[in-house]
């Protein structure tokens, strides 16, 4: 288990170059309960690469409830091509109620979307990542100013506990979004 600074240091130094799929090898050998998280077009190169490497990963996806018909088919097309057994994540109703009584259901609009996503997405993923070592994600800098600085391997601040540290690796980071799709194609 990863739980020192140095340690995703060494990493870090490592991988830096690295093609995604050996970054993604690396995780699923130090980490065996590694998740991939699976959000749209651009992950399906992620989790390409880790079902090659192995193809009985742990995948997990967000149902957020606010999902177009088009996304859900896409999810499904995605996991029968993959034979995945995908865990679908979902915020806990009854705060999702509360939320939605007390705020309305287009509260995002008006008081931006931080508390929104604490239920339906963050709240959810913690949940699940309180039982996992690290996770796979398809964060990649070039896809906003803050992302910019986003390591290939870091410890997740958000998402780890004291008695219970997460390690998150971004195999796509160094990818730009035409090599992520002629990934892809």
């Amino acid at each position: 288990m990863i739980d020192s600074t140095q340690r995703i240091a060494d990493l870090n130094r490592e991988l830096s170059g690295a093609e995604p799929r050996l970054i993604i090898e690396r995780a699923l050998t130090l980490f065996p309960r590694c998740i991939v998280a699976f959000s749209g077009s651009e992950d399906v190169a992620l989790l390409d690469m880790a079902c090659k490497v192995k193809p009985d990963v742990s995948v997990l996806t967000l149902d957020t409830g606010r999902l177009h018909p088009e996304t859900y088919q896409y999810i499904e097309t995605v996991r029968k091509h993959y034979k995945l057994n995908l865990e679908v994540l979902s915020p806990d109703t009854a705060e999702l109620q509360r939320f939605v009584a007390a705020k309305g259901l287009f509260s995002f609009y008006e008081d931006g979307h931080r508390e929104c996503c604490a239920i339906r997405k963050l709240a959810p993923l913690q949940k699940r990542l309180a039982t996992a070592d690290a996770w796979l994600s398809g964060q990649r800098r070039d896809q906003s100013p803050t992302r910019a600085e986003v390591p290939l391997v870091e410890m997740d601040s958000r998402f780890s506990a004291p008695q219970h540290p997460v390690v998150k690796f971004n195999p796509l980071a160094s990818q730009t979004l035409a090599q992520v799709w002629d990934y892809i194609r």
